[in-house]
């Protein structure tokens, strides 16, 4: 049930970026998404790979897709695939990264007292996130990173983003949650809590709600990506969590 599970997910990935793009090209092997206004953003502005692909072509088609860019990310869905690429893409010059695919096995919460919230009330967060990591871009790189969520309703049938609150009604921790209740899987992506509110709960009740709404909405397939090398994925594995498979990006520029 494992692997038919990871298949599901990877359709699942795939179909969300395909959804979420402005445009779309095919591409050997898979695809290329786009979306011109938020052309800072580099996962708005990426490669998939859903398929089998040739490591040796890639950096070349990938050059091609992402030829007027300054940046170049590639998503490789499958292991074996990814790990056939990382030869050659790291000899192009890119950085190799993978995440593990996590499926939600533990008990369902019976909820937590995270909210769904817009995106008004994430945009001062957001902000003070992105300017704390990316200290020398300029504001319009920012306000890309934060508002390019504006196009991510259009990725699954059933879009929310999640918010806990502070007792002064700041949202100190949020998450996205993707529903696609004809299939089954929800994702649960980019859980973050500020750091002037880490280790009081927060980022528990977001995601406590968010596995309560995806088994609520008839989601038994309960999935996130983590950084293989970072601590969030024992965080997650604490809580019910544990890896099926992993993807591979691969990032330059």
């Amino acid at each position: 049930m494992t692997s038919a599970e990871l298949r599901r997910i990877r359709a699942f990935l795939a179909a969300f970026a395909r959804r979420q793009a402005e445009r779309v090209a095919g591409l050997p092997g898979g695809f290329a998404v786009y979306d011109d206004e938020f052309a800072h953003s580099r996962a708005n502005n990426q490669v998939v790979i859903d398929r089998a692909v040739d490591p040796g072509t890639l950096p070349s088609v990938v050059d091609e897709a992402l030829a007027p860019l300054p940046h170049r990310l590639v998503s490789v869905l499958d292991d074996e695939t990814g790990q056939a690429c990382a030869e050659p893409m790291t000899r192009a010059g890119y950085t190799h990264s993978v995440y593990l695919v996590m499926l939600h096995a533990g008990p369902v919460p019976a909820g937590g007292r995270a909210e769904e919230v817009d995106l008004d009330a994430l945009r001062a967060p957001l902000t003070r996130r992105w300017r704390g990591m990316l200290p020398d871009v300029d504001d319009e790189v920012v306000r890309h990173l934060v508002d390019r969520r504006e196009a991510r309703p259009r990725g699954a049938d059933d879009v929310r983003f999640l918010g806990a609150r502070t007792v002064e009604g700041e949202v100190a921790s949020w998450a996205d949650l993707y529903l696609d209740p004809a299939t089954g899987i929800a994702q649960i992506e980019d859980l973050v809590t500020s750091e002037a509110h880490l280790g009081r709960g927060h980022a528990d009740a977001v995601l406590a709600t968010a596995l309560r709404l995806a088994a609520d909405g008839g989601c038994a397939t309960r999935f996130l990506t983590a950084d293989a090398t970072d601590w969030p994925r024992h965080w997650y594995e604490r809580r019910g969590f544990s890896a099926i498979g992993r993807l591979h990006c691969f990032e330059r520029g």
